[in-house]
């Protein structure tokens, strides 16, 4: 997963107008006789034309405007730590930190939003110890603590929704607006690298007559059986997908057609019902909706074929 550039730039475009609120209000009233009136002015008016940046881009801006957006927050919280001349004024950041992480949490993967917390807390903490103020590294453990925290339960929950949205609830492949975003995600990152990808779909022959005669019960548990045995034969990088009804569909990083066929064999050979392919290996410039509009096509001629073969017979 690579993470939610749009809600990420919209939540960002909030927190910085937020702060630049927070950093206007300490301008005009500030706190203690040495408050840096001036750097506040100026991260104010900064604040407020990035949360316009921000909210404006959010439907242009690439996903490292999100990552940029997060480590400059870090950096400036670290800069008016340095410039804290109370105590009260450094733990008074530890808001922003835990609103920093949460957010990370909510919108990057695991593993990103972790590392941009770690690198927030370590940057501004460094930036609270320069300044030296009396009596402020027990709340500041607290906050730093907090931060933490939050972060984590953010990014497990936030990965828990996500599985459960691009989940199928019956067979646990993946959904159809989950598998349409992998592959889309799969097919430029094999453009950009130069290797094959292809596109499989797959619809079961004679599913209908199963619910009919079985009953619907039978029906699922033939979806459900397929999808586990197909899951064993396939590769960590392929992403297997329903699509609907009995349609699933694959996206095979790295594989061209003949390995492409070699796999279709494998996994006719563990399966517990009948159904056709239809194969389609990206050429250059290919999205997904040709790849998808192709293989459509090579499915109902394998469909029309298997049709033909069985009135012969």
């Amino acid at each position: 997963m690579t993470g939610d550039r749009r809600s990420g730039l919209r939540l960002l475009a909030l927190l910085y107008g937020c702060a630049a609120a927070m950093c206007a209000l300490g301008a005009l009233w500030p706190m203690a006789a040495r408050t840096p009136v001036a750097l506040l002015a100026v991260l104010a008016v900064a604040g407020g034309l990035l949360a316009a940046a921000f909210e404006l881009g959010r439907d242009r801006l690439p996903m490292a405007a999100v990552h940029a957006g997060l480590a400059l927050l870090a950096a400036l919280t670290a800069l008016l730590a340095w410039q804290s001349v109370t105590a009260v004024g450094v733990v008074g950041l530890g808001p922003a930190l835990v609103a920093l992480g949460v957010l990370a949490g909510h919108v990057l993967p695991a593993p990103q939003a972790r590392l941009h917390v770690l690198g927030a807390v370590a940057v501004v903490s460094a930036g609270a110890l320069a300044a030296v103020p009396s009596g402020f590294l027990a709340p500041w453990l607290t906050a730093v603590v907090t931060t933490v925290v939050l972060t984590e339960a953010q990014v497990r929950q936030t990965g828990a929704l996500r599985r459960t949205a691009g989940t199928d609830p019956l067979t646990g492949v993946a959904n159809r607006r989950a598998w349409e975003d992998g592959a889309e995600r799969l097919l430029a990152t094999a453009e950009r690298a130069g290797e094959p990808v292809t596109v499989v779909l797959l619809d079961l022959d004679g599913f209908k007559a199963v619910n009919d005669t079985a009953g619907h019960a039978a029906g699922d548990a033939l979806l459900c059986s397929l999808a586990t045995a197909w899951r064993r034969e396939l590769r960590r990088s392929d992403l297997l997908g329903r699509l609907g009804g009995d349609e699933f569909a694959l996206v095979l990083p790295g594989s061209d057609a003949a390995a492409t066929a070699e796999l279709l064999l494998r996994l006719r050979a563990v399966s517990t019902g009948a159904w056709s392919a239809g194969t389609a290996t990206a050429r250059p410039g290919d999205g997904l909706t040709a790849l998808l509009a192709r293989a459509d096509t090579a499915l109902y001629r394998e469909k029309a074929a298997r049709s033909h073969r069985s009135r012969v017979d």
